[in-house]
């Protein structure tokens, strides 16, 4: 399983890609409320279910192992479309860890977040540091055709 790359601050998006974001309080009730927003603006997106898999666990994430999961934490959602691409990007407080994905035991309950975007996404990454920090993942319609099959 190849590891990510950190991402740039600025994802190659072409200048007339539609980008949208949000901020949200640190709760777990948010996981919801930032499906939602991303449901409503990717109307009609083929890939749609994907993309909604991967921001639940890229929030779940946030909340679980970052400041943003503490009382007072937020954390944000982004979201770009164009031709034959959407990249959500997830916005934390940060935390002592990095975003790794990792093995997770066959009955374990949590474990498989990150292993699940990687091979939703044709690629994610993660940039930042212990203060803030964004994880990204990249659908394109190569990959999406992929997830499909």
């Amino acid at each position: 399983m190849p590891y990510p790359i950190p991402l740039p601050p600025v994802l190659p998006a072409p200048a007339d890609a539609q980008r949208w974001w949000r901020a949200f309080p640190g709760d777990l009730d948010q996981a919801g409320a930032a499906r939602r927003f991303t449901s409503a603006l990717l109307a009609g997106c083929p890939e749609l279910d994907e993309v909604l898999l991967a921001v639940d666990e890229l929030v779940v994430n946030a909340l679980r192992h970052t400041k943003s999961g503490q009382p007072g934490g937020t954390f944000t959602v982004e979201i770009t479309r164009w031709d034959g691409a959407v990249a959500i990007c997830v916005g934390d407080e940060g935390g002592p860890s990095e975003p790794a994905v990792a093995e997770a035991a066959e009955d374990a309950e949590s474990g498989r977040g990150l292993r699940t975007v990687s091979l939703l996404a044709s690629s994610w990454g993660w940039f930042g540091n212990d203060r803030s920090r964004t994880v990204a993942a990249l659908f394109s319609a190569a990959s999406l055709r992929g997830a499909a099959a």
